[in-house]
């Protein structure tokens, strides 16, 4: 099926919708994966359409709709501004829209510091849901599992294996990158109860909503990467490139919902394995995405430091600062 329209009207059917009702559809920008358009109704109601691509990918995006499914029943548990789920099939996912437009550069450093406070309010919120084991719920790894070491392993060893077989151009080589993250994975044993983690909160993923007036959060979206393990690892994504320690009014959001951060020995071990991570599907994934030249220069040059300074830090050869977060 490759017209937009005529797939719609079949989502549309199969979630118990009458496609007569289709009144447009648009594609919806800010995707670096799956296909999203916007199926707006005859009575200016609108869904949220994703599509899973057929084209090359890491191990880990297998199914990644039925993740975003799950992230999206967990927002709803934590009472989190997030899409709900209308219909999910193995190819598609049907999802109520969220009001506002991606977090960009418009918004006033006072607007930043209150959305950031907000933010963090919400990311602990999330955390308080807990699932019945750790991994991707996807199931692409096998079953979750009982320990947060043996899911972490599986998902690093994956992207490796990704690496390798793209022949992706890493800053160190494969090996060694597997050594370095092995050493520290004794921290992760402090891990003991699986929580949602979105671990894909970068602005882009975050609508600002401006219709009562001012900027608040419309909802965390894009929820596809999420999986079951250590809250700490959602403190990559909405620093990316950078270091949520330096963060005030976010963590103190986190805190002031009560969530826990602490950056002791063992959770900065923990934290560097996490951006290892993220850094590390960053630059895979640029071969079977085929990005460009720009975009492959500037994954290089920002990207890869970032992996090399997070390796560094676990082996205890980088810079490590000491800010006061406690």
């Amino acid at each position: 099926m490759t017209d937009s329209r005529e797939r719609a009207r079949s989502v549309l059917t199969a979630a118990g919708i009458t496609p007569g009702r289709l009144a447009d559809v648009r594609p919806l920008g800010g995707g670096t994966y799956n296909t999203v358009e916007e199926l707006r109704l005859t009575d200016g109601s609108g869904y949220a359409l994703k599509v899973a691509p057929t084209a090359p990918a890491l191990r880990y995006e297998s199914r990644l709709l039925v993740a975003e499914a799950e992230f999206c029943r967990g927002a709803a548990q934590a009472a989190v501004p997030a899409p709900h789920v209308v219909a999910l099939d193995e190819q598609w996912l049907l999802m109520t829209m969220c009001p506002g437009d991606p977090w960009d550069e418009s918004l006033t450093s006072s607007e930043q510091a209150a959305l950031r406070t907000e933010l963090g309010h919400q990311v602990a919120r999330l955390h308080e849901v807990t699932g019945t084991g750790f991994g991707y719920p996807s199931g692409v790894f096998g079953p979750l599992t009982a320990d947060w070491r043996t899911a972490f392993a599986a998902m690093f060893d994956a992207v490796l294996a990704d690496a390798r077989d793209y022949g992706a151009r890493l800053p160190r080589p494969a090996d060694e990158i597997a050594a370095v993250a092995r050493s520290a994975y004794g921290a992760l044993d402090e891990v003991t109860v699986p929580r949602l983690v979105h671990f894909d909160l970068w602005p882009g993923n975050v609508l600002v909503d401006r219709t009562g007036g001012g900027a608040r959060i419309g909802g965390l979206i894009d929820g596809e990467r999420m999986f079951w393990g250590d809250p700490l690892a959602d403190f990559v994504s909405p620093a990316l490139l950078a270091d949520i320690r330096q963060d005030e009014a976010f963590l103190a959001g986190y805190r002031e919902a009560g969530g826990r951060a602490v950056f002791d020995a063992p959770a900065r071990l923990r934290l560097a394995l996490y951006r290892a991570y993220l850094y590390l599907i960053m630059i895979v994934e640029t071969v079977p995405r085929a990005v460009g030249a720009d975009r492959d220069r500037w994954t290089q040059e920002k990207v890869a430091p970032e992996l090399v300074a997070a390796l560094d830090e676990i082996t205890g050869t980088g810079e490590i600062t000491e800010p006061d977060v406690s």
